[in-house]
C-alpha cells in the first residue's frame, strides 16, 4: 500500500465530476488500499479518490456510526439520497467542518440529518445503508467531490468569505498544490 498526496483545494481534479469505475479488477482494489493508507495516514475519517488525484467515482471512509453500518468501508459508483437540509444559520460549535483538501480549516455548514447510500464495493457487489448525523455528513461530504464540489463551496455567504479569505491567506486556489500525509505536519494537529 502507498500513500498518495493529497490534492488542495485549486486541483482540477477536485472540481469537476469524476468518472464512473467501469472495471472491478486488482487495478481498483491497489487504489482502495491505498486510498484506505492514505486516509488512515492523515488521520481522516474519509477519502475520495479525487483527492489523491484520480478522477473516479470512489470513496473510503473510517467512522464509527450509530446506524449498524460497518465503521470502514468503500463506495464504487455510489448514489446518495438525503432528508432535506435544514434552512437555519449552522452552528458554528456543533457543525464545524474539515476537509483533507482544505487542511487546517474548519468552517459551519447545514447538512442533512439522514441518508440513503448505495453502490458497490471493491469486488462489485452491491452496498447499500442508511446513515444518520455526523455519519451521514460523512457520506454527503464524500459524495460531493465526486462531484466535484468541495464543503467550502457549500457555506453561506458569511462562511463562504472567511473560506475564500483563508484559502487567498494560505495561497491556495492553483493547480499543483498538495501535501503528504505522514511526511507534513498533521494541518488538524492530530
Amino acid at each position: 500500500m502507498t500513500v498518495h498526496p493529497i490534492t488542495i483545494t485549486g486541483e482540477p481534479v477536485l472540481h469537476r465530476r469524476a468518472q464512473p469505475v467501469e472495471a472491478f479488477d486488482d487495478e481498483l482494489r491497489a487504489l482502495i488500499a491505498d486510498m484506505f493508507e492514505t486516509m488512515d495516514t492523515a488521520n481522516g475519517v474519509g477519502l475520495a479518490a479525487p483527492q489523491i488525484g484520480v478522477g473516479l467515482r470512489i470513496f473510503v471512509y473510517g467512522m464509527e456510526n450509530d446506524d449498524d453500518v460497518p465503521a470502514r468501508g468503500v463506495l464504487v459508483n455510489p448514489t446518495l439520497v438525503t432528508s432535506k437540509v435544514p434552512g437555519a444559520d449552522p452552528d458554528p460549535d456543533e457543525e464545524a467542518e474539515g476537509c483533507l483538501s482544505v487542511p487546517g480549516e474548519a468552517f459551519p455548514l447545514k447538512r442533512a440529518e439522514w441518508a440513503r447510500v448505495s453502490g458497490f464495493d471493491g469486488d462489485g457487489a452491491p452496498v447499500e445503508f442508511e446513515a444518520t448525523g455526523w455519519f451521514a455528513r460523512c457520506m454527503q461530504h464524500e459524495y460531493d467531490h465526486l462531484d466535484g464540489k468541495l464543503y467550502v463551496d457549500r457555506l453561506n455567504a458569511k462562511h463562504a468569505r472567511r473560506a475564500k479569505k483563508a484559502t487567498k491567506n494560505n495561497g491556495w486556489g492553483v493547480p499543483g498544490l498538495t501535501w503528504m500525509p505522514g511526511v507534513d505536519p498533521d494541518p488538524f494537529g492530530h
